[in-house]
């Protein structure tokens, strides 16, 4: 059987094609990458029994890193995958093993009656049924390899998975965002400065990093495959330039910290609709504007956080 990736629309916070989750297949062995949330399990189920495949043949699951929207799921998925074991970065193991810090973090943001309506029950992850893997290790799988690269920037502990069988990567928030919506105008990519972790220094090295393992097609987690990959790097450079300019225009300006959210999200929309300007019609688009609204919320979020942290340190 020739290896196949399929694309799973997880239909996240009600979104079409936003968040996705990836199903490989191999030899009558499936790997699932990126676990969404538990409203998605049902839908990874569905596009597993769709090429014919059982739950018992279910090896591997995936996290890229453990924001919810990447691995939320998890829990719910192994319980109906026998076989199969959770494969995580060594310094995300701890928080599917123990969900509560992540739990009562994305509680205080939403609230306990959103948090669950959001993602449901998170429950633990026997420590025997996940396996960590170091930068540049690899793990059998059907009639070849994965590759593990750990790509920090976005989250510290983010990994991206490279399959020489397909020449692809699986590239969950470290390559971006990369939504079909916005693609109508040639490639458009955004990165994902959300909190705690962001770091742009890292994550420049991060792209870097997987344009040099030479693959071919790019499955960030938002959203599906990516083969115009030069153009959506360079794009993600230069915002990622921006935001670091921006985190240290923040940290000397004369704003109050609980300012700094308000005026990141001002500047970060101010430099979206001049580069959205020189990108054709899109950003003339109001339905562009609605599309984008909740990143450019967490972003700004993300480097206000960054802002505050570098003041604290000085």
């Amino acid at each position: 059987m020739t290896r196949r990736i399929h694309t799973i629309d997880c239909e996240y916070l009600g979104r079409p094609k936003v968040a996705a989750a990836y199903l490989v297949e191999d030899a009558k062995r499936a790997a699932f990458v990126d676990n969404n949330t538990v409203h998605a399990v049902p839908l990874m189920l569905d596009a597993l029994k769709a090429v014919g495949l059982s739950t018992e043949q279910v090896e591997l699951l995936i996290i890229t890193h453990v924001h919810l929207d990447h691995a939320g799921g998890t829990a719910e998925l192994l319980r109906h995958c026998p076989n199969a074991r959770v494969v995580a970065h060594p310094r995300a193991a701890r928080h599917v093993i123990d969900p509560g810090k992540l739990v009562a973090s994305a509680s205080a943001v939403y609230g306990d009656e959103q948090f669950r309506e959001l993602y449901g029950e998170i429950r633990p992850i026997p420590e025997s049924r996940v396996q960590t893997m170091e930068d540049g290790e690899t793990l059998p799988f059907g009639d070849g390899e994965l590759l593990f690269l750990h790509t920090r920037g976005h989250a510290n502990h983010h990994f991206c998975v490279h399959d020489p069988a397909t020449a692809s990567m699986f590239t969950g928030d470290a390559f971006g965002l990369v939504y079909p919506a916005l693609q109508t105008e040639g490639t458009f990519a955004l990165p994902s400065t959300t909190p705690t972790d962001f770091d742009g220094p890292a994550a420049r090295a991060a792209i870097r990093r997987i344009i040099d393992m030479g693959a071919e097609r790019l499955f960030p987690t938002h959203f599906g495959e990516v083969r115009s990959i030069e153009a959506a790097a360079a794009q993600l450079i230069r915002h990622l330039h921006f935001a670091e300019d921006l985190v240290a225009e923040a940290v000397d300006g004369g704003q109050p910290d609980e300012a700094l959210q308000a005026y990141c999200e001002y500047r970060l929309r101010d430099y979206l609709q001049g580069f959205l300007d020189g990108h054709g019609t899109l950003g003339q688009d109001p339905d562009t504007w609605k599309f984008l609204e909740m990143d450019i919320e967490l972003n700004a979020q993300g480097l206000a956080f960054a802002a505050r942290r570098q003041r604290a340190r000085e």
